[in-house]
């Protein structure tokens, strides 16, 4: 497989945003668009890390590592696996 297929980015967009959304008060579109343009959302689309088997939760924790310390790979979630 040489691309993340569209209807799983489409529900970690859905989910994730809506827990940005939710924790932080941000409007979903703005949820939206500071998860498209992170690091985690980079990662997410990168067919050869399959993160696909990550739950919604886990990309979300993978976010909020990112935005308090700049690098998703500083989540929980990331050095439990």
């Amino acid at each position: 497989m040489n691309k993340v297929l569209p209807f799983i980015l489409d529900y970690y967009d859905r989910e994730v945003s809506q827990m940005i959304s939710k924790k932080y008060g941000f409007p979903i579109m703005d949820a939206y668009k500071k998860f498209m343009f992170s690091k985690t959302y980079e990662m997410l689309s990168n067919p050869e890390l399959q993160m696909w088997d990550f739950s919604c939760f886990g990309i979300f924790d993978m976010w909020e590592a990112e935005q308090r310390t700049g690098d998703p790979r500083d989540s929980i979630y990331i050095r439990r696996c």
